[in-house]
């Protein structure tokens, strides 16, 4: 699969093919899962000081936090592509 990098807000990337989830960061659930992942030491805050907006569960168990809405970043995703010279 290909990763193709999403930009997450204030230069920061992942790679679109290791994201699991994204979801609001309103819950208590979700709420308890960044503070599990703090305490692991899995939590990468992409937020700049800025409010959590949007929480990425990557495949490799890390949580990522951004100040981006998780509409807009699924915005950034678009249409699946294939890298050059790939055929479907």
């Amino acid at each position: 699969m290909w990763n193709k990098p999403i930009n997450i807000g204030f230069g920061n990337m992942v790679p679109s093919g290791r994201i699991v989830a994204m979801v609001g960061n309103d819950s208590a659930p979700v709420k308890r899962l960044i503070q599990d992942a703090r305490e692991k030491g899995n939590l990468i805050d992409a937020t700049q000081g800025r409010r959590t907006r949007s929480v990425m569960v990557m495949d490799s168990g890390h949580i990522v936090l951004s100040a981006i809405q998780p509409e807009t970043i699924a915005g950034r995703m678009g249409e699946p592509t294939l890298p050059p010279g790939d055929k479907l």
